[in-house]
């Protein structure tokens, strides 16, 4: 959860995901602190204290999701350019899958301050845009809401998917921080090659993250792009 201002809200978010079998909690930059002392996250918590206490409070959402293998924006608006876009209960079954796929894949749901959502920026960050296929007239949820009814189709999807046989082959996904790091290594190695001019960089980066999140490249893959780059870094410039 990204900028929260309510704490009732973050208590009513502690409740939601922990009826649905899930306890981990992240604070992005959060108004309020100590929230397990505050008598409106107590409250509407509803016993779920254990979540409160636990809370995971960062400063920015790019340390959230660093050990992060697919992470999903929550959003119901149109983007022009980003992510690709799913349903909630699509973005679920492909959740199911992935950590079906190895023990060391990590999910997330990411939802922005309860007035004005998630910008482009946060947004450019998560391999995903999902979201509710609420009343067209009338969207408009709150964050809590939103976080429940995501929680329930993550649980019912994980819940499904254990009936079905294991994956023969074992995925490693690469979590956001690598691939953050592949992204600027990237960066300087089209700098070096005179590919990305760095004053007027027009949109080549952000372009190149939606294509590293939407390819979901493993450590491997990350590992030997890096390899590319460092490649790349080595060769002198034409002196030409």
């Amino acid at each position: 959860m990204v900028g929260t201002s309510h704490p009732g809200n973050i208590g009513s978010a502690a409740r939601a995901i922990k009826t649905m079998g899930f306890h981990e909690l992240v604070l992005v930059s959060p108004k309020t602190t100590n929230l397990h002392q505050h008598p409106d996250a107590i409250a509407l918590a509803s016993g779920a204290i254990d979540i409160l206490e636990n809370i995971i409070v960062v400063d920015s959402l790019e340390k959230a999701l660093a050990p992060i293998t697919l992470s999903y924006a929550l959003t119901a608006r149109d983007r022009d350019m980003g992510p690709p876009v799913m349903d909630i209960r699509q973005a679920a079954q492909e959740s199911a899958q992935h950590l079906h796929q190895s023990i060391e894949n990590k999910i997330a749901i990411i939802l922005g301050p309860e007035r004005i959502g998630l910008d482009n920026q946060q947004i450019s960050l998560c391999h995903r845009i999902c979201h509710i296929p609420a009343n067209p007239a009338y969207s408009s949820l709150n964050v809590a809401q939103a976080l429940q009814l995501s929680a329930w189709e993550l649980r019912y999807a994980f819940t499904q998917s254990q009936s079905t046989s294991p994956i023969d082959k074992t995925i490693h996904y690469a979590p956001q921080e690598k691939v953050e790091a592949l992204i600027q290594h990237w960066q300087q190695a089209l700098i070096h090659i005179d590919f990305l001019n760095p004053t007027h960089p027009k949109k080549l980066m952000p372009r190149m993250r939606y294509w590293f999140n939407r390819s979901q490249l493993t450590q491997e893959e990350t590992d030997m792009m890096r390899g590319v780059c460092t490649q790349i870094l080595k060769m002198k410039k034409d002196s030409s």
